[in-house]
């Protein structure tokens, strides 16, 4: 359950299309970069929360609200840029197809981390707050992004093996003709 200090960022994306199966994949957070906030996330900031509470422990909701899950993470990791996700919407859910058909028509693209700080330190000069250890709860879908540099890498339109199946489905039926 989310707590009343539960901090939330807000990130956009770029959307170039949505699989049908519903996968996207980009960056829920950029380390090092200012929001708009004037926090910034440190590298290795979410790696303890990734390691206890592991993937399964990190929700995929609707504007943070714990009563609209949209899917799963199947991937989250931090790299030398930010923390990469990828994720799948949930078939049969009425709101991850809304949102997922949103997203195709690119009237939804934000993304947003729900967290706690765990350890922090502000610049006395330019009052920029360093999140050095935050305690991931959740990666939301959201309307308003808040740091606008955050753009998703890649939406897929198929999978790699999705592609392939289709591309020898597609020869199949050329050649029988």
């Amino acid at each position: 359950m989310l707590t009343a200090d539960c901090e939330h960022k807000f990130l956009s994306l770029e959307l170039k299309g949505v699989t049908a199966e519903g996968r996207f994949s980009g960056y829920a957070s950029l380390f090092g970069e200012p929001d708009l906030g004037k926090d910034v996330i440190e590298r290795g900031a979410f790696s303890r929360s990734l390691s206890e509470r592991g993937i399964a422990g990190i929700r995929m909701l609707f504007q943070h609200d714990p009563a609209s899950p949209l899917g799963r993470w199947v991937t989250l990791k931090e790299d030398a840029r930010g923390l990469y996700v990828e994720g799948q919407f949930a078939p049969g859910v009425a709101k991850a197809d809304e949102v997922r058909r949103l997203m195709k028509a690119r009237a939804l693209d934000g993304l947003s981390i729900g967290f706690r700080t765990v350890r922090a330190r502000r610049d006395a000069k330019t009052g920029i707050r360093h999140i050095l250890e935050a305690d991931l709860w959740e990666i939301s879908v959201v309307t308003f992004p808040m740091l606008p540099s955050a753009r998703v890498s890649e939406v897929k339109e198929m999978s790699g093996g999705a592609l392939l199946a289709a591309k020898l489905r597609h020869a199949a039926g050329v050649m029988r003709g």
